[in-house]
């Protein structure tokens, strides 16, 4: 098998379970910017806040170009670059994920000691730890230490090992400069803050906890079609309050609580909750 079939089958199989995918040339480097995006106008870089899915014949800027569509990853228009590729990579943002990258072993020894333990891949000198959630993705956060999540991609080195579990405050903590900043209480997973930090309309107690109450009940209660039943529960919570700022981590937490419970699996959870954030256009 060439590497040309070898790297579009991987990323095949990846889109296949929600990972936008994006092949990388040489030196782990995305492809160069086609003329239409010339000087990363398209919003590849991370500092962009106003980034988009590639539009262009070819994918030529980095996590944007990054994609789920198997039409578009076998498409002529990429037959060329997967030919040019060198590894397949993964926007971990797309998919409600946050890649911790550990560059060395000291930077893995301290992650064992201040980090929950998640699911775990290892690279060539150190390992990722992927939790479910996004953030930014500041590089440098501490010595041997990124994070790629948002506007960034990560290579893809296999499944790893060990349980996902939910981005925690501790990993979000390091995104913030100065310390005295971090507000515990925000707690959101995998959607973005409401604008301005303005005060959630729907930040009442009763009113989550109600809300909350009832998925659970309502995933409780499925006698069958039980995937279906946590997928459209998961697009209702996110629907009432995705956008802004309300569910935190332990919301979340019980709604998954609720899923296993059932008999579904951690990751049919992972790609209900994906699935419905893309619903949504989240």
């Amino acid at each position: 098998m060439s590497h040309t079939t070898a790297h579009l089958r991987t990323a095949l199989h990846l889109a296949e379970r929600g990972l936008p995918v994006m092949p990388l040339r040489a030196g782990k480097l995305p492809f160069g910017n086609c003329r239409t995006c010339t000087r990363s106008a398209c919003g590849d870089r991370p500092h962009m806040k106003a980034a988009g899915p590639c539009q262009c014949p070819a994918p030529c800027h980095g996590w944007a170009a990054a994609t789920t569509d198997p039409d578009v990853l076998a498409s002529r228009a990429w037959a060329r670059v997967w030919r040019q590729a060198a590894a397949v990579a993964y926007h971990p943002g797309g998919a409600a994920l946050t890649v911790v990258d550990l560059d060395d072993a000291d930077a893995v020894a301290w992650a064992r000691q201040n980090l929950p333990a998640t699911k775990t891949v290892s690279t060539t000198r150190g390992e990722h730890w992927i939790y479910l959630g996004t953030m930014t993705s500041p590089n440098g956060v501490r010595p041997g230490v990124d994070i790629k999540s948002a506007m960034s991609y990560a290579r893809w080195l296999g499944p790893g090992t060990g349980i996902m579990t939910l981005l925690p405050d501790a990993v979000r903590a390091l995104a913030v400069k100065e310390p005295t900043t971090v507000r515990p209480a925000s707690g959101a997973v995998a959607m973005p803050a409401p604008a301005g930090d303005a005060v959630c309309r729907h930040r009442s107690p009763a009113y989550l906890e109600r809300g909350i109450t009832m998925a659970e009940q309502r995933i409780t209660e499925a006698a069958k079609a039980v995937h279906t039943t946590v997928y459209r529960t998961f697009l209702a919570v996110l629907s009432a309050h995705g956008r802004c700022g309300c569910l935190t981590e332990t919301h979340i937490g019980r709604l998954f609580t609720a899923a296993q419970a059932k008999g579904e699996s951690l990751r049919h959870c992972e790609i209900a909750w994906t699935n419905a954030r893309t619903k949504l256009g989240m």
